[in-house]
């Protein structure tokens, strides 16, 4: 720096230059434009904030729109004597709802402590757990370990309003997120305001999912420790209380140690917060709680299914309520999440009668006998093999046997020529299935070369045959008590149902409905009224007895024979000679039978040759016309169903219509009680057949039935009744195969 005079004079003459006193203008002038554009950008982004968060708050549902309380409910299925038989559970509403006096202080505190601990003290929102949460959430963005809106930092209330508004919070970006926040919290505030910190407590108690399959506090104290709310542990409540952060991650069976974890710092905070002494405390910790759960997981372990008959409540209450208007899926909701109480006609007694034979196998051909049960491979056996070279190789069961006819191994090759010779080639029948697998793995590894994999196989079910069903009603109500719809212990909801929903033919049940009936009833026959017992041909068809040549034909025979004996002639004579086959089908359709065609108006239906066939129970219900005195009573499975505030949603009133004359009922029940007394021989020839049902009467019980067997026996029925009630039961195969005589296949149906 010059300081001589003429330096400074010099330097005095640069600070006054105009140049200098221009840049130190512009910079002047450029630093206040810079602030004010900085405040006017601030101004901007606060006016910007504001209307998009006044937007997306004039967006948010009113809050006289929202119901805090859940709406998806278990519906219960109810016996006869009130007692529940089973339970029907939709998406989100196996929860059972209990009020703020069930759920005891313990459990609201470990909710409290371990989800919002400042519950009581804020307005909706926690603003300092806001602060925490937004400084982890940049502190993690920071570190590129997480992102900004990773963190939350919800109250009850807020999370009361994610599960009941906002749908859990599933939103597929970060606009959306943010737009719910925003709803969330100025709804939580609102919410505060309308109801009082207990009520929303209970409210998001009853709400909560708490994994398997447990909605809201009471179900999951049930699900996990087999214990109702109130009976809860500091320790269990913990548990419990923990598992609200995330059902999957925290569920304490499939999860111990995460909800271990968690559970300590709940009893941590419990402590601190003052809401549990020191000995509490000690004592959950100490608890060997997660044993508890297992050992109780365990041995609740087996799936429950509907049983049979609530397959067929379900069904008719669907129906039912789409016939009274709703739509199907309106009326699939209230059924699955309305929490209906549906009472039922079921006897649950007779039922655990009927369910200890279906489940017992001594009242079965035996398993393994030569003809006796089998287990059929259910689907027509497929496998796809995908070569190395991408080419496909498709294979069926016809392969697999093919392959083993000149195989080594001895039970293989056996099982081959076994099954074939005595089943004519249908050889997915099998006594041991596992033998069968066993062959199809085998040639699976055959046909596999390097390279190659399984595109695709059909699964292996085996199912029992041959199969039954079972139906029970009370003649004079209508009500089913009682149905089993296939052998042995049921293995899936709403599987297939022979008693209800699988059409067979009738036989000879069907000569009482279409031929004998409508003769005495209408046409003035008498059981005296005979019939000529000869070959009787009718265009290319002849018609002869069940019993072939075996007793030669009887010459002129009565209904009454034709009903103890099954006489076939004498029931298509009665039918073509004197009924006519279009009153026997308006007889039928009159007994309840719904399946009749425009193709059924013909001789084969005396002998129960329909088109479609018929249900075990519909033929059920039509014989309990018979016993009720000829009057038809439609057959119903439920009695009324109530909706969550008990009121009446359906009720059914028992819909009859007269059949027959009483007389007429009582003369074809003396024929059947005939029909099964044992010493009831053929009454003119020196011998011949015997009545048709003895096997099947009760001893010191007054009762009348009749039997059905179809043309090569491919089913077989009884339909019989007391004074009290009527049933019918059924065997065939399901592939209709012929049922084999020598095993007992077409007579154990009279003994069940």
């Amino acid at each position: 720096m010059d300081f001589s005079k003429k330096g400074i004079i010099k330097r005095q003459h640069q600070i006054k230059s105009w140049s200098r006193r221009l840049v130190s203008k512009s910079r002047v002038f450029t630093f206040r434009f810079a602030l004010l554009a900085f405040i006017a950008l601030g101004i901007f982004v606060c006016v910007t904030i504001f209307g998009a968060a006044k937007a997306m708050i004039d967006d948010a549902p009113a809050l006289s729109q929202i119901n805090i309380d859940p709406e998806k409910f278990t519906t219960h299925i109810y016996y006869s004597d009130g007692s529940v038989s089973g339970t029907v559970v939709g998406v989100e509403s196996n929860r059972i709802l209990v009020t703020s006096e069930q759920i005891p202080k313990v459990v609201k505190d470990c909710f409290v402590a371990i989800e919002d601990k400042r519950f009581y003290e804020h307005d909706g929102i926690d603003l300092p757990g806001i602060a925490r949460a937004g400084y982890s959430g940049i502190k993690s963005f920071l570190d590129k370990s997480g992102g900004l809106l990773d963190y939350g930092a919800s109250t009850i209330t807020q999370q009361l309003l994610k599960i009941r508004v906002f749908n859990y919070g599933n939103e597929n970006n970060a606009i959306d997120k943010i737009t719910r926040k925003v709803q969330e919290q100025y709804l939580a505030i609102q919410l505060e305001d309308a109801y009082t910190k207990d009520e929303i407590l209970v409210a998001y108690m009853n709400n909560i999912n708490l994994g398997n399959r447990s909605f809201g506090v009471q179900m999951a104290a049930l699900n996990y420790f087999g214990k109702n709310v109130w009976e809860l542990t500091l320790s269990e409540a913990a548990v419990i209380a923990s598992i609200a952060l995330s059902p999957v991650r925290q569920n304490p069976i499939n999860f111990p140690e995460a909800n271990a974890k968690r559970r300590q710092s709940c009893l941590d905070t419990m402590l601190e917060l003052g809401f549990c002494s020191q000995a509490e405390y000690d004592e959950a910790v100490n608890d060997e709680v997660y044993a508890r759960i297992k050992n109780y997981a365990y041995e609740n372990s087996e799936e429950v299914y509907y049983s049979y008959f609530n397959d067929a409540v379900i069904r008719q209450v669907l129906n039912d309520l789409i016939a009274a208007g709703y739509s199907a899926e309106k009326a699939e909701d209230m059924l699955y999440s309305g929490g209906l109480d549906i009472f039922t006609t079921q006897d649950k007694d007779i039922q655990a009668v009927v369910d200890s034979v279906y489940c017992n196998e001594e009242n079965f051909p035996a398993l393994g006998n030569e003809t006796g049960s089998f287990y059929e491979l259910t689907q027509d056996y497929a496998v796809s093999i995908l070569k190395a070279d991408e080419t496909k190789e498709h294979y069926q069961l016809s392969h697999v046997l093919n392959y083993y006819a000149d195989y080594n191994d001895s039970d293989l090759k056996f099982y081959h020529e076994y099954y074939r010779s005595n089943h004519k080639g249908i050889s997915r029948y099998t006594t041991d299935p596992d033998l069968l697998n066993q062959m199809i793995d085998k040639f699976i590894e055959s046909v596999m070369e390097e390279g190659d994999s399984i595109l695709a196989e059909r699964p292996r079910i085996y199912t029992l045959q041959p199969q039954s069903s079972f139906v029970v009603i009370d003649q004079k109500t209508g009500h089913v008590m009682a149905v089993y719809g296939g052998r042995g212990e049921k293995t899936g909801s709403l599987t297939l149902n022979r008693a209800s929903n699988v059409y067979r033919q009738p036989g000879s049940a069907f000569k009482v409905i279409t031929a004998f009936a409508p003769a005495l009833d209408a046409c003035g026959a008498t059981l005296g009224t005979v019939y000529y017992d000869a070959p009787y041909t009718i265009g290319t068809k002849t018609f002869r007895n069940w019993w072939n040549s075996g007793y030669g034909f009887t010459g002129y025979s009565s209904i009454r024979d034709g009903i103890i004996y099954s006489m076939n002639i004498v029931a298509v004579r009665c039918l073509m000679e004197t009924v006519y086959p279009q009153l026997g089908v308006e007889y039928a359709k009159n007994f309840g039978i719904t399946t009749l065609t425009d193709t059924d108006y013909n001789p084969a239906t005396a002998l129960g040759g329909l088109t479609k066939g018929v249900t075990n129970l519909e033929l059920t219900a039509a014989y309990a016309s018979i016993a009720n005195g000829g009057v038809y009573t439609k057959p119903v499975f439920f009695t009324q169903i109530l909706d969550r505030s008990g009121k009446i949603l359906l009720s059914t009133e028992p819909e009859t219509h007269r059949v027959l004359k009483d007389s007429t009922a009582f003369l074809l029940t003396d024929a059947m009680e005939d029909s099964m007394i044992s010493s009831r021989k053929f009454s003119r020839a020196g011998s011949g057949p015997s009545a048709t049902s003895t096997r099947a009467k009760l001893s010191g019980m007054s009762c009348a039935g009749k039997s059905g067997t179809t043309t090569s026996n491919n089913d077989v029925w009884f339909v019989g009744y007391t004074p009290y009630y009527t049933a019918g039961v059924w065997v065939g195969y399901d592939r209709n195969q012929k049922l084999s005589s020598s095993a007992g296949e077409t007579n154990y149906h009279k003994d069940m």
